[in-house]
């Protein structure tokens, strides 16, 4: 089980593993340069483009409806319980985490790093910075516009 929204004080079994527990605070230190878990935006998005990365999208479904990377697959993170499975656990298969600026995803990847997993990184910036530097974005399948 993952349950990782950012509430104080809470303690959140991860990915399953009943014994393992993390503590997610509201307010987490911005991640430093040399961070091996972050990925720059534009690295971010030169390994996704070229196809070296599978990227998840783990924004909420009302977020995703702004636009997204093309190609990026959506996994908003009120259904990481879920659908953890769906995130390949291989060393080969390198992964990234993006969500609208990094507070979220590097908090899930800090997760998914105790909980065993070796292959993922978080992009940091995220989509609010993918946006705002004018790159590529889709509106997802299937997400009608809201009125």
């Amino acid at each position: 089980m993952i349950a990782l929204y950012p509430l104080p004080r809470r303690r959140f079994a991860l990915l399953g593993l009943a014994s393992a527990t993390l503590l997610i605070t509201a307010c987490s230190p911005e991640a430093t340069a040399d961070d091996p878990l972050r990925v720059s935006l534009e690295e971010g998005r030169q390994l996704f483009e070229s196809r070296q990365v599978v990227m998840f999208d783990i924004r909420e479904p009302d977020e995703h409806a702004t636009g997204v990377a093309n190609g990026a697959l959506l996994l908003p993170m009120s259904q990481l319980n879920q659908r953890a499975g769906e995130i390949p656990k291989d060393p080969d298969q390198p992964v990234l985490i993006i969500c609208n600026t990094q507070n979220r995803s590097s908090k899930v990847v800090q997760a998914m790093k105790d909980a065993g997993w070796t292959n993922v990184r978080y992009v940091h910036g995220g989509m609010s910075r993918w946006a705002q530097n004018g790159w590529p974005m889709v509106k997802p399948f299937g997400v009608a516009p809201k009125s």
